[in-house]
């Protein structure tokens, strides 16, 4: 089971950090996604750090901005989010998979994750 947590009201420009802890299984080995969906649009891919050697990718959109790291010790992903815009406002979703690849394409779409945690809310607004 993935729990997503840290969301909230954000004001633009604001730094949080989101979440992503495992319980029933550990985390060290399993590719880690982070996606979003805002209001009215599709689930977008964010970012994904590879299970083997820790590769991060990161969408053009919040490339600069986010961060995505492990802590494999607390069994725990984090998503760093620095100078939010209000386009930045969805439900952030963090997904895992076992043998997946970062940076293949099944990595960019829903399919690609077999576990999914329940959604952490941020809001970017004035």
């Amino acid at each position: 089971q993935l729990q997503a947590s840290g969301g909230g009201m954000v004001q633009p420009g604001g730094s949080p950090r989101l979440s992503c802890a495992a319980s029933g299984f550990t985390l060290d080995h399993y590719a880690i996604g982070w996606f979003r969906q805002a209001p009215g649009k599709e689930r977008e891919w964010v970012t994904c750090i590879e299970g083997t050697d820790g590769s991060t990718y990161y969408a053009d959109s919040v490339k600069g901005r986010f961060t995505i790291s492990r802590h494999n010790a607390k069994n725990t992903v984090y998503l760093q989010m620095n100078s939010l815009k209000p386009e930045d406002t969805a439900v952030y979703y963090c997904a895992a998979d076992l043998g997946l690849l970062c940076g293949s394409s099944y990595s960019l779409h829903r399919g690609g994750y077999a576990y999914w945690g329940q959604g952490t809310l941020v809001t970017v607004s004035s």
